[in-house]
């Protein structure tokens, strides 16, 4: 029993780079390790891009036969951490650029929109005619407009550079296309209030 504490003891208290050379060499005990050292940060990255704990798990897996299969690549084993969070963050884009394919992003905006519990009686009316005409409006406003919107209107948006890369476009140009979007999401609404009178 003591050999077998003093074993992981051993394993724990090793370098990074100790660990990255033994996994090379097939250690599963060293796998365990670095595991225990980076498995965290690996789930926190999925959490901070919003995704859902089956994708997470995907993520932490994903990001780990990665791992495996570039061990013998990595010049600087002592900053496999580093590496791992990079490439979990790629990893992160890639599975929002393939859940937005499935799921598009109007539903994910209503899905967000409030639940207004107002206590007058015309108030749930009022709210619903509201959102009535912002589903309309939103119906009809580019896709383009609606991927953007989505992901800035979210409690957690993405960084402008993180958006970037997700939807391919220059950070410069964020900020100038939400509020042309805005805008013309307003003039939707504006038109689609009008027709329901």
């Amino acid at each position: 029993m003591s050999a077998l504490v003093h074993r992981q003891t051993s394993v724990q208290s090793l370098s990074v780079a100790s660990l990255v050379a033994r996994a090379g060499e097939g250690d599963g005990r060293a796998w365990e390790e670095l595991v225990a050292r980076f498995g965290g940060m690996i789930a926190a990255t999925g959490r901070r891009y919003r995704l859902v704990p089956a994708d997470i798990a995907e993520l932490q897996q994903t990001t780990w036969l990665r791992l495996v299969a570039n061990l013998h690549k990595i010049e600087q084993p002592e900053r496999v951490g580093g590496w791992l969070a990079t490439t979990a963050r790629r990893e992160s884009l890639q599975l929002l650029r393939r859940a937005s394919k499935y799921h598009g992003g109007a539903d994910q905006m209503l899905a967000n929109m409030p639940d207004a519990h107002l206590p007058e009686p015309d108030a749930r009316p009022i709210a619903d005619e509201r959102d009535a005409v912002l589903r309309a409006a939103w119906g009809r406003l580019k896709p383009r407009c609606q991927e953007l919107l989505t992901l800035l209107v979210t409690d957690d948006p993405m960084g402008y550079k993180d958006l970037s890369q997700f939807l391919n476009m220059p950070v410069g140009s964020i900020g100038p296309t939400r509020a042309r979007c805005l805008e013309h999401l307003r003039r939707l609404m504006a038109e689609e209030d009008m027709t329901a009178i």
